[in-house]
């Protein structure tokens, strides 16, 4: 069973920047897709980013251009790299991984954007 904990989540003023670290339990290397979604208030979970083993990603239209999905094997981390932040990106980001066709979760870390 794959644990994740998320974290560099924290309040930002419109317009910056906060990278979010998500550890995994155990080694990536052979997790086929790991990603963050994210749950604003009174909203549904949705996806933000993907990233494959191979290293291909996919973004929400929302997102492309500001944000940057990554993974380092070695460090059994993916991050995600959130510039050019606006107050709708206010949310609690999960990070999940799929392995050999389960999902797994980690708690969440809030990130607020606000003035």
């Amino acid at each position: 069973q794959v644990q994740l904990v998320e974290s560099g989540g924290g309040l930002v003023q419109p317009g910056g920047s906060l990278r979010l670290s998500c550890a995994a339990s155990e080694s990536i290397f052979m997790i086929n897709v790991m990603g963050w979604y994210r749950q604003g208030p009174g909203k549904q979970r949705d996806s933000v980013a993907i990233i494959t083993r191979g290293g291909d990603t996919n973004y929400a239209d929302s997102v492309k251009g500001r944000f940057t999905i990554s993974r380092d094997n070695a460090q059994n981390t993916v991050y995600l790299q959130m510039n050019s932040l606006k107050p709708e990106d206010t949310a609690v980001y999960y990070c999940n991984a799929i392995k050999y066709g389960s999902p797994y979760w980690g708690k969440g870390t809030l990130v607020t954007v606000s003035s």
